[in-house]
């Protein structure tokens, strides 16, 4: 692995401030939601859907194929994200990721062809200090709408952290359930991740890049993507529930997850069918994302 001496891994009381000037910027985007993308994603996700046609509804999470972004290449950081300091704050800890969200959607339903804007907010930036270093959460909000109204609201859970050093000490795993009505087994591989990274136009090098991912960043493969593993426990839901409607959906992102073996998706409906628990355990039974959907 190369040498990480040189990595920023605190953040100070005068950088905090600095980065908590971010809170209150606002970002606003416009797109349509075109049918492309929703082929694109069935075949990533190797469903056999309908094709899109106008006034289909837009399943939930798929939203995230629109409002990408469109950075020059030479706006781009060492990481493949857009360098730092635009819209979110110039954070100088080198690891990002997306560590979960809350969404909620509204009577309004997204559906094809509509013309949809996406209004974003940061809303804080915390710091909080970690066994291994610092740790800088940004809390982004958004809000879609249509030409009827609001469609969705979504809290965006993002956190930095320092690059991993030897003798850094390894958090503890936690167990995944084994208690599930639903259970799927995903083999990833660099080709699904390439298709998910283009589809959303995510230029982060940690999910294509194994070089890169290796030795700059210190994980043994490439990372499957937060909101990717999000998708298939909705998808999971999907195929044995068809026809639910979510009201709302939270995520937590608790371990990461590599293309060098393959995880599990697991769902269990409440009693009252009005709630689903969605989680993920690893190829060593170890939980990395939990989730919870609220259905309409």
């Amino acid at each position: 692995m190369a040498s990480m001496t040189s990595d920023i891994r605190t953040v100070d009381a005068a950088m905090l401030a600095k980065l908590q000037g971010w809170v209150g910027k606002t970002e606003t985007l416009s797109d349509c939601i075109t049918a492309a993308p929703l082929r694109a994603l069935s075949a990533t996700l190797d469903r056999d859907d309908a094709d899109p046609a106008p006034g289909t509804p837009l399943p939930e999470l798929w939203h995230w194929l629109y409002f990408l972004p469109t950075v020059r290449q030479s706006g781009l950081g060492s990481d493949g994200h857009p360098q730092r300091g635009g819209f979110l704050p110039p954070v100088p800890l080198p690891r990002r990721m997306w560590a979960g969200g809350r969404l909620q959607w509204h009577q309004q339903v997204l559906q094809v062809g509509d013309a949809v804007t996406r209004a974003s907010r940061i809303e804080s930036v915390t710091h909080k200090s970690g066994r291994t270093g610092d740790l800088v959460f940004v809390l982004v909000k958004h809000e879609v709408r249509n030409a009827q109204g609001l469609a969705l609201t979504e809290e965006h859970d993002i956190v930095y952290r320092a690059n991993p050093q030897a003798g850094d000490p390894v958090p503890s795993p936690q167990a995944a359930e084994k208690n599930a009505a639903w259970s799927d087994t995903v083999t990833p591989d660099d080709v699904l991740l390439f298709r998910y990274s283009a589809l959303t136009f995510n230029g982060h090098r940690i999910h294509y890049d194994r070089r890169y991912v290796t030795e700059v960043e210190g994980y043994p493969g490439l990372v499957v993507h937060g909101p990717l593993i999000a998708t298939l426990l909705v998808d999971l839901l999907r195929r044995n529930m068809p026809g639910a409607r979510l009201l709302k959906f939270e995520f937590r992102a608790v371990r990461p997850v590599f293309d060098l073996w393959p995880f599990r998706l697991h769902g269990l409906p409440s009693a009252d069918g009005k709630t689903v628990s969605l989680w993920t355990g690893d190829h060593e039974g170890w939980l990395t994302m939990q989730a919870t959907a609220t259905l309409a």
